[in-house]
C-alpha cells in the first residue's frame, strides 16, 4: 500500500514537529493517516519499525536533493570550471535540509535530541570497487538494515559529487578531484554542526533577518567549497587545462 504507506509518514513527520516522540500514539498516526491502526501496525510492524522508515525516508530524500542539486549545472554546464558551483549548490541544499527537517540534521550531526525516534545503530560502509585515489562508494543501505549516521551521510554525499562530475574530466585529475569533493562534504558538514552565526541584524524585521541569516549561511559554505577546489594542483585545477 504505497499510498497509505506514505500518508502514514507524513502523519508521523507532521506529529513528530508537533511533540516529542515519545508522546506520539500509533492510534493518532493512525487516525491522521486515514487508515485503521491494523494497517499502521501491519505495514510498520511497531512504533520502532515506523520511526526507522520515517528517518530512512527524510535521508533519502536529502540525499535526492543532493543529485538534483549537482545535476542542475549552472551555464558552464558540461565543462569542469562548474564543479565547485554544482557542489556548492549541494552545499547549499544541505544546509537548508538540515535547518528545516530535525532528523535530517539528526543524522547528519549525530545529536538527537529527546524530542526524536531513539536511533539505531550507524550504517556500516562496505566499500566497493575503488580506483586509486577515489573514495570507495557505499553500497546501498537495505530497507531493514542500519540507519545511516554522520559518516555514512558524507560519504554518500561525496560519492553523489564525485559521479556527476567525473565524466567531465579526465582520468589522471580523478584522484585530485575526489580529494576536492570529500573536503567539500567535509566542510558542509562542520557547518551544519556549528552554523554560521550572522551579527546584530538591521532592524528590517524578522523575515529580513532570516533571509540575511540563510544568504550568509550559503556564501560561507560556497567560499569553503570553492577553497576545497581551488586547492587541487595547477595541473588539474578547473580552467587550467579541460
Amino acid at each position: 500500500m504505497p499510498a497509505a504507506r506514505e500518508s502514514l509518514l507524513d502523519a508521523a513527520y507532521t506529529a513528530l514537529t508537533e511533540r516529542a516522540w515519545t508522546a506520539v500514539r500509533m492510534v493518532d498516526v493512525a487516525a491522521a493517516a486515514g487508515v485503521s491502526r491494523q494497517t499502521l501496525y501491519n505495514e510498520f510492524g511497531s512504533k520502532e519499525g515506523l520511526a526507522r522508515a520515517l528517518v530512512r525516508r527524510e535521508t533519502d530524500n536529502y540525499l535526492a536533493g543532493v543529485a538534483r542539486a549537482l545535476s542542475q549545472a549552472p551555464p558552464a554546464a558540461g565543462t569542469r570550471q562548474d564543479a565547485a558551483g554544482r557542489v556548492a549548490a549541494a552545499a547549499a541544499w544541505t544546509l537548508r535540509t538540515a535547518r528545516a527537517n530535525p532528523l535530517v540534521r539528526a543524522v547528519l550531526t549525530g545529536c538527537w535530541s529527546d524530542r526524536l525516534p531513539a536511533p539505531a545503530a550507524a550504517g556500516v560502509t562496505r566499500p566497493g570497487a575503488a580506483r586509486p585515489g577515489i573514495p570507495a562508494q557505499r553500497a546501498e543501505p537495505s530497507a531493514d538494515g542500519p540507519l545511516p549516521g554522520p559518516a555514512e551521510l558524507v560519504g554518500r554525499f561525496c560519492d553523489q559529487a564525485v559521479a556527476a562530475l567525473e565524466p567531465d574530466w579526465p582520468e589522471e585529475a580523478l584522484p585530485a578531484l575526489g580529494t576536492a569533493c570529500e573536503t567539500a562534504a567535509r566542510l558542509t558538514l562542520a557547518c551544519v554542526v556549528a552554523p554560521v552565526t550572522p551579527g546584530a541584524a538591521p532592524s528590517a524585521g524578522r523575515l529580513s533577518a532570516r533571509r540575511s541569516r540563510r544568504e550568509l549561511e550559503a556564501e560561507a559554505v560556497s567560499r569553503l567549497v570553492r577553497g576545497a577546489f581551488a586547492r587541487m594542483p595547477a595541473e588539474v585545477r578547473p580552467g587550467e587545462r579541460c
